[in-house]
C-alpha cells in the first residue's frame, strides 16, 4: 500500500489508519500482512494492532487474525461477512476437488492482492502467496478479471505501458511483453473462460484462474496453482472444468456481478 509522504504526517497515526484501510479492504489481517505492508517489523506491527484492539478498531481471533472491531463502523451500520469469509466455502470445495494450492484475490486497477489460500499437501507443491501483490497479466486470476472488462478498459488501465512487479525479478516467461499481446491473451480467456499461466509469475508454476465477478464492490476470482512439471502429465482441463464449477456456484450464492464496471476499477 503506498504510504503518504507528507512532511507534516505522524508515523505511528499514519500506520494506524494504513491497519485500518487493509482491515476494511480484506475483512482480516496477520500480523505478518501487516509487517509486509507496512514495512516493519512483525513486533511493531503486533504492538499497532494491539492499540487498535483497545480502542474497539480491531478485534483478535483465536486463530491469532484481526478483523475490524465494533468501532470500525459507524454506529448502527450493519454489513456483510468480510469477503474471505463469505468466499471461504467455495475455497475450501475447491481445495477438496482438486487437492492444490488455491487462491482467492481480488484486483485493484492492474495489480491483484492474495487474499485468501490453502496450500496443498502433496511434498512437491506450491506454497501460498496471501498479502501479495503482482500485475494482474502476470496472473490466472488476475487476466480472467482483466478479460471481463471491455477492451477499451483494459487498454486504459494499461496506458502507461505493463507494470512491474516490485521487489520480484522480470518474469520468467516473455508471453506477455506489451499491450498487444495482452489483448491477444485476453481474447483467448474470454473464449477458453479461465486465465492460463505457465512460469509467468514464477518459474516452474503454472496455474488456472477464473473470475467469479464483482462481489461487495470488489473483482474476485478463484486460482489453482500447482507444479508445472504436474501441469504438463496432464489434468489441466479437468481441474480447469472443476474451477470454473466453484466459480459458477459462488457467483450464484454470494450474488456476484458478471462483469465489472466498464472504468476497469
Amino acid at each position: 500500500m503506498e504510504q503518504n509522504t507528507n512532511s507534516y504526517r505522524v508515523e505511528a497515526v499514519d500506520r494506524a489508519l494504513v491497519l485500518l484501510t487493509l482491515l476494511a479492504e480484506r475483512g482480516r489481517l496477520s500480523v505478518t500482512e501487516a509487517g509486509r505492508e507496512l514495512g516493519v517489523a512483525p513486533s511493531t506491527a503486533h504492538r499497532l494492532l494491539a492499540t487498535l484492539c483497545h480502542r474497539g478498531f480491531a478485534v483478535r481471533g483465536d486463530d491469532r487474525v484481526y478483523r475490524p472491531g465494533h468501532h470500525a463502523l459507524p454506529a448502527g451500520t450493519r454489513t456483510a461477512p468480510p469477503l474471505p469469509d463469505r468466499m471461504r466455502p467455495h475455497l475450501e470445495s475447491l481445495y477438496g476437488a482438486v487437492n492444490e494450492t488455491v487462491h482467492l484475490m481480488v484486483r485493484t486497477g492492474t495489480e491483484v492482492l492474495f487474499l485468501d489460500g490453502i496450500e496443498g499437501v502433496r511434498s512437491l507443491r506450491v506454497g501460498l502467496r496471501v498479502g501479495v501483490r503482482m500485475p494482474a497479466y502476470r496472473t490466472s486470476g488476475g487476466k480472467a478479471m482483466l478479460a471481463d472488462l471491455e477492451p477499451g478498459a483494459v487498454d486504459a488501465l494499461h496506458s502507461g505501458g505493463l507494470p512491474p512487479s516490485p521487489g520480484l525479478p522480470p518474469p520468467p516467461s516473455e508471453k506477455i511483453r506489451d499491450l498487444p499481446a495482452l489483448r491477444r491473451e485476453l481474447e483467448t480467456v474470454r473464449r477458453e473462460g479461465f486465465g492460463f499461466n505457465q512460469d509467468e509469475s514464477e518459474p516452474g508454476v503454472t496455474a488456472i484462474g477464473a473470475s467469479v465477478g464483482v462481489v461487495d464492490g470488489h473483482h474476485v476470482a478463484l486460482a489453482v496453482a500447482l507444479p508445472s512439471v504436474r501441469a504438463e502429465s496432464g489434468g489441466v482441463d479437468a481441474l480447469s472444468a472443476r474451477l470454473l464449477r466453484s466459480c459458477r456456484d459462488a457467483r450464484r450464492e454470494v450474488g456476484a456481478a458478471g462483469r465489472a464496471r466498464r472504468d476497469g476499477r
